[in-house]
């Protein structure tokens, strides 16, 4: 590996662990998520969005922009690894 690329890994790397210490523990019910938004997903799903399923009313309701982006990125990697890999070496 070249050592600039090293470098770079290692501030990256040591970047996100000291991002680390600012996020809530895990489960904690004081948390931002835990105190403000679950309980109004779980208190509202039904009369919002008339799904029974709360798990699919969030995905596809509440967040369904974002869980197309997602599915795009998704289909679009696939699709450049099937490319990629029909290609004949040459």
């Amino acid at each position: 590996m070249k050592p600039a690329a090293l470098i770079l890994l290692t501030l990256a790397a040591g970047l996100l662990l000291y991002g680390i210490e600012d996020l809530p523990e895990w489960g904690d019910p004081q948390a931002p998520a835990s105190g403000r938004i679950s309980p109004r997903y779980i208190e509202k799903t039904l009369e919002e969005t008339d799904t029974p399923n709360m798990v699919t009313s969030v995905l596809a309701d509440y967040r369904s922009y974002d869980t197309l982006g997602e599915t795009t990125v998704v289909f679009a990697a696939g699709l450049a690894c099937l490319l990629l890999l029909s290609r004949e070496v040459s």
